[in-house]
């Protein structure tokens, strides 16, 4: 009986191995690499296992769902074309990545010789990509009391840059409360959308701004632009309003007095307004056929 249990498990375990041995089997150093927007990156896919000489390997990207070959028949295909090779036996590596790169690749083994004939991996690259100069908006000059917002984009940079702003060279905290110099300031900082807002500017609040829009392939800043703030003179605002006022009032009164005086009244006569002279006694006014004026004919009545 013991002899028959031996045999067994004898005959089960050189079975495993031998669908183990025939078995084609992947791994992968790294499933998500990254790399810097044109430096070179290795996808690596090692077969672990295999008895077939000679496998059909095959490299797939997938990009929003969509897989389309790199690898196919021994060549490099697609948009790799002159930018990756194969490092044997199955490692793909790219020479010059670009941000279009960023994808999931899938290698893909075929042995027909083994047990189990197909393997394969998956590899989520992503290109990272460094910031380029982002566009500051800082206003002028900002009356004493005002809000102001000051805003900073950058769309080249992947993974999405976070942004720092800077006043004087010196970088402004996301909280005004955790530094001293900053602390009476009223302003808000948004990192992710790279604005700085305040909501009632103060002396202390002038200087030269500048954003560094920053992730982890670098970080770019654009230069540095002068905020004024100023005092309100409400004194002048009020004395300029009554100069408007007056005169205002003084070009009012002037037409009013041209109009009385007839200044705005005219009288003109035309050829066509003529009015006959009065018919005086004994002379009667006969028009011609052929002269365009008047002639007068002398009737005297006794």
């Amino acid at each position: 009986m013991a002899i028959t249990r031996l045999a067994g498990f004898l005959f089960l375990f050189s079975t495993h191995c031998y669908i183990t041995t025939l078995a084609v089997v992947l791994k992968t150093a790294n499933k998500a690499p990254w790399a810097n927007e044109f430096e070179s990156v290795e996808l690596s896919c090692l077969i672990q296992s295999i008895t077939t000489l000679e496998p059909r390997i095959e490299w797939k990207k997938i990009k929003n769902g969509d897989p389309s070959y790199v690898y196919f028949e021994k060549k490099i295909a697609g948009d790799l074309v002159n930018r990756a090779r194969i490092r044997e036996p199955a490692t793909l590596v790219i020479l010059n990545t670009t941000r279009s790169d960023t994808a999931l690749y899938r290698c893909e083994v075929t042995a027909p010789g083994d047990h189990k004939s197909f393997d394969e991996i998956l590899i989520d690259l992503v290109v990272r990509v460094k910031p380029v100069v982002p566009q500051c908006s800082v206003p002028k000059s900002v009356p004493v009391g005002k809000s102001a917002e000051l805003r900073c984009v950058e769309n080249e940079g992947f993974p999405q840059p976070q942004y720092q702003w800077f006043r004087n060279k010196e970088e402004i905290p996301e909280d005004p409360k955790s530094s001293p110099k900053f602390l009476n300031s009223s302003y808000t900082l948004n990192a992710n959308s790279g604005t700085l807002k305040f909501s009632a500017v103060r002396k202390e609040d002038a200087g030269e701004y500048y954003c560094k829009a920053k992730n982890d392939a670098g970080h770019s800043q654009c230069g540095p632009q002068m905020m004024e703030v100023y005092d309100i003179n409400i004194a002048g605002i009020v004395l300029g309003v009554l100069v408007i006022v007056l005169v205002l009032l003084s070009i009012t009164v002037g037409i009013c007095c041209a109009y009385k005086r007839g200044y705005f009244t005219s009288q003109q006569q035309t050829g066509n307004n003529y009015k006959a002279p009065a018919k005086g006694d004994g002379v009667d006014y006969v028009r011609t056929e052929d002269e365009g004026d008047f002639r007068h004919k002398s009737s005297f009545v006794i």
